[in-house]
C-alpha cells in the first residue's frame, strides 16, 4: 500500500532542497542577483555621475527608477548609476550556514534521525514533535531560516554620491531624501564644484 504521507513528505523535501541548493550554490551574489544600472546623460559621460546604492531586498529599486526619471528630466547632463548596497561579509556567511543547517535539518527531520543520540543527550521534546509531523515542521524551518536571511541582507541602505562624494545616507538620516531635497543637494555641490575650477583657472564651459 502506498503511503502518501511518506510521499508528500520526500515530495516537499525535494522542493526545499531544489531551493536551498540554488540558495547556496547559484549565482544568489548581490551583484550577481542586482545587475548595476548605468543612465547616461547627454553629454557622454563628461557629466557629474550620480551614483545609488540600495537595498534591493527593501524593494528600493522602485524608488530608484522614479529619482532617475525625474533627474534626468531635470539635469540631462547627469550621469546616475546604481546597484545594490552589498551587507557586511560576515552576514552573507551567516546566510550561507543558515542554508546549509536549513537542509541538513530538514534531511534528519525526513529521515527521522535522532541527531541527539550522537551527543548522547536527551531527544527535547521538540525535536520528537518534529519527527512526528515532518511535513509542518520542514515548512516551519523553511519559512523561518529564509525570514532571517532576508532580515540578515536587508540593508535599510539608500546611499547617495555625487562625483564619488557622498551626499546622502538614509543609514545615517534615517530616510529617503525628498526630491526637493535632493535637488537642492545637487545644485548646491554642483555649484560648489564650479567654484572650485573657477579657483583652479579652469572655468566651466
Amino acid at each position: 500500500m502506498v503511503n502518501y504521507a511518506r510521499l508528500a513528505c520526500g515530495f516537499v523535501f525535494l522542493i526545499f532542497a531544489v531551493f536551498t541548493f540554488r540558495d547556496i550554490f547559484g549565482e544568489t551574489t548581490p551583484e550577481k542577483e542586482i545587475p548595476a544600472t548605468k543612465v547616461a546623460g547627454f553629454n557622454n559621460n563628461v557629466g557629474p555621475t550620480l551614483k545609488f546604492l540600495f537595498c534591493y531586498s527593501c524593494g528600493y529599486r522602485k524608488v530608484f527608477d522614479d529619482y532617475t526619471t525625474i533627474i534626468q528630466e531635470k539635469y540631462p547632463e547627469i550621469t546616475i548609476q546604481g546597484g545594490n548596497y552589498d551587507p557586511p561579509s560576515h552576514f552573507m556567511l551567516l546566510v550561507r550556514i543558515l542554508s546549509i543547517a536549513r537542509v541538513v535539518l530538514i534531511i534528519c527531520i525526513i529521515s527521522g534521525a535522532n541527531v541527539f543520540n550522537y551527543f548522547r543527550m536527551q531527544q527535547p521534546s521538540w525535536w520528537h514533535w518534529c519527527l512526528e509531523n515532518k511535513l509542518y515542521a520542514c515548512v516551519f524551518i523553511f519559512f523561518l531560516c529564509n525570514a532571517l536571511e532576508g532580515h540578515l541582507i536587508s540593508t535599510g541602505a539608500f546611499e547617495i554620491t555625487l562625483n564619488d562624494m557622498p551626499v546622502w545616507s538614509k543609514i545615517e538620516t534615517g530616510r529617503i531624501p525628498q526630491p526637493p531635497e535632493l535637488f537642492q543637494i545637487i545644485d548646491n555641490q554642483m555649484r560648489f564644484d564650479d567654484q572650485i575650477d573657477i579657483k583652479r583657472g579652469f572655468p566651466k564651459l
